[in-house]
């Protein structure tokens, strides 16, 4: 089994492949986060800082897109942003930091790139969108959100591996499951609704491996863990994990002559 990215994934299969072994592979993510009308705006809000910038927002699970209700959409953007801004950015061993370094120089070039091509395209920048001015050493990246974002972006295709939120407005339930599924990733997703008949629809429309309603999405030993789609196949954690490592034998005792 393998955690990791969709090029590492694409290679372990080939091999697991040819020596026909069985694979488990849990890859790249960009995972929708959808609020609807009846959410709890303000804990929404706040949940979505911490579910986009856990693990300085290196995180496969880490919720990427923000596809807000347009009747709740200003709402819900001005918390995001104030508490996005908020963040303290800077050495993660200080007890004071809310968001470290990315992992690598590249990992934060290849952001970069990602965020230039959107503004080029059109988006707009609501908080963030460059390096730290008093951090000139290290590779941080200002915790940043994207808006008006249109399908002719990268980030709107690629995962975004660092602390960069897109928004992305919609008019209905139908809509908002469209640009959910507007995705080659299917890892996890979170929805915020507090209508019986939208978590209905979620739970059957949408494409992902996992839906967490009115929270973010968290990795526990006891929920089966992975994803569809470029996110992989397979489970872990949970009983369908263990089953993952186990080849069923089927034993058949015939009765014999009297």
């Amino acid at each position: 089994t393998l955690t990791g990215s969709e090029p590492a994934g694409r290679s372990v299969a080939s091999i697991a492949g040819d020596e026909i072994k069985k694979t488990v592979l849990e890859l790249g993510g960009s995972d929708p986060y959808v609020v609807m009308p009846s959410a709890d705006i303000e804990r929404a809000a706040a949940t979505a800082v911490t579910a986009r910038v856990q693990n300085n927002g290196q995180s496969c699970i880490a919720a990427k897109r923000f596809i807000v209700h347009v009747d709740v959409y200003d709402q819900f953007v001005e918390r995001f942003t104030a508490g996005m801004r908020n963040l303290t950015v800077g050495d993660p061993m200080s007890d004071t930091t809310d968001v470290g370094p990315l992992s690598s120089e590249q990992g934060r070039a290849d952001l970069e790139e990602l965020v230039d091509d959107a503004v080029r395209h059109g988006a707009r920048a609501l908080c963030g969108g460059q390096r730290p001015k008093d951090l000139p050493n290290g590779w941080f990246y200002e915790p940043t959100i994207l808006a008006e974002i249109t399908t002719n972006m990268r980030i709107h295709r690629e995962e975004a591996f660092g602390p960069v939120a897109t928004l992305y407005r919609a008019g209905s339930l139908d809509e908002a499951i469209t640009i959910a599924n507007d995705t080659s990733f299917g890892l996890s997703s979170n929805v915020w609704t507090r209508d019986a008949a939208e978590v209905d629809r979620f739970v059957r429309d949408l494409e992902a491996g996992g839906i967490f309603f009115n929270g973010m999405t968290a990795s526990h030993p006891a929920f089966p863990f992975g994803g569809i789609k470029r996110s992989g196949y397979g489970r872990e954690l949970a009983g369908h994990g263990i089953r993952e490592f186990c080849n069923a034998t089927t034993v058949w005792h015939g009765t014999g002559p009297n």
